[in-house]
């Protein structure tokens, strides 16, 4: 079952379960997908968003709640931050099991190897190589410093 229909699934047992917060949260993600493919009509003629995209637009949505819980905290708005965690709770339910710190390690060693990679110039084609096999397994943010230093 593709991601899209697991969506799916999950929109309707939310609507016919009552669940409030759980189904605003499945419409913002279908929501955000629908953009994505709104956005891309003009560029190619396949306007169906793929399980990999859907995947990284699943990761953004985390990171964007995460810093906006952090923000709701440090403002004394308990009841968004918690809101905002709720949501984050939902849109992980859907994305795969984030790696571990040695096995973020041992994937860019990998990548590294498998890409060729000699020097920083390299960079590009190592995260290539990451962003390919580990999409919403890995923070690419925090994985770039690390691949700078395994490189450099």
């Amino acid at each position: 079952m593709s991601l899209r229909e697991r969506l799916q699934v999950a929109l309707k047992d939310a609507m016919k379960a009552k669940e409030a917060e759980r189904l605003s949260t499945l419409r913002l993600i279908n929501a955000a997908i629908k953009d994505r493919e709104i956005a891309g009509r003009g560029e190619t003629t396949d306007q169906e968003v793929g399980d990999p995209e859907i995947l990284a637009i699943m990761g953004k949505m985390v990171k964007q709640r995460q810093e906006s819980a952090r923000a709701y905290e440090e403002g004394g708005r308990l009841e968004l931050a918690e809101k905002e965690l709720n949501e984050i709770r939902v849109i992980e339910e859907f994305l795969p099991r984030q790696l571990g710190a040695e096995e973020v390690e041992a994937a860019i060693r990998a990548a590294i190897a498998e890409s060729g990679a000699a020097s920083i110039r390299d960079m590009g084609r190592v995260m290539a190589v990451l962003k390919g096999k580990y999409t919403g397994q890995m923070d690419f943010g925090a994985v770039g410093p690390k691949v700078k230093d395994l490189l450099g």
